[in-house]
């Protein structure tokens, strides 16, 4: 079974993406409400992929994902976005992000995604 983080700031959305996941035979390790921690629990539970929020407090997506890429080259980062985010996604894909998913979420678009990903 693939393993996740989610690190997202928003409750609903970390519910939204577990119930997913789990719907879908992945196993989510640990959540995340901002960069800083969702880094120290990659750093510890160092899963298959993560799911991480653009938009958050304390340390943003970008920042995060590039230590988390720092720390592990071969991460694999699917960046969550709110539409109107465009040069921040660009920002991401040059910073190593896998893929990208938009909120709100479809079941068959994030499927589709880790699909890709395996």
């Amino acid at each position: 079974m693939r393993t996740a983080i989610i690190i997202d700031d928003s409750k609903t959305s970390r519910s939204i993406l577990r119930n997913i996941l789990e719907a879908n035979n992945y196993e989510v390790l640990a959540e995340a409400t901002n960069g800083e921690e969702g880094f120290d629990k990659y750093q510890e539970l160092q899963p298959d992929f993560v799911t991480l929020d653009i938009t958050m407090p304390v340390m943003d997506g970008i920042e995060t994902l590039t230590k988390i890429k720092e720390f592990d080259p071969d991460a694999v980062v699917i960046m969550v976005t709110a539409a109107g985010q465009k040069q921040k996604m660009l920002e991401a894909i040059k910073l190593g992000a896998a893929e990208f998913v938009t909120k709100p979420f479809e079941t068959g678009q994030i499927i589709s995604i880790l699909e890709s990903i395996e």
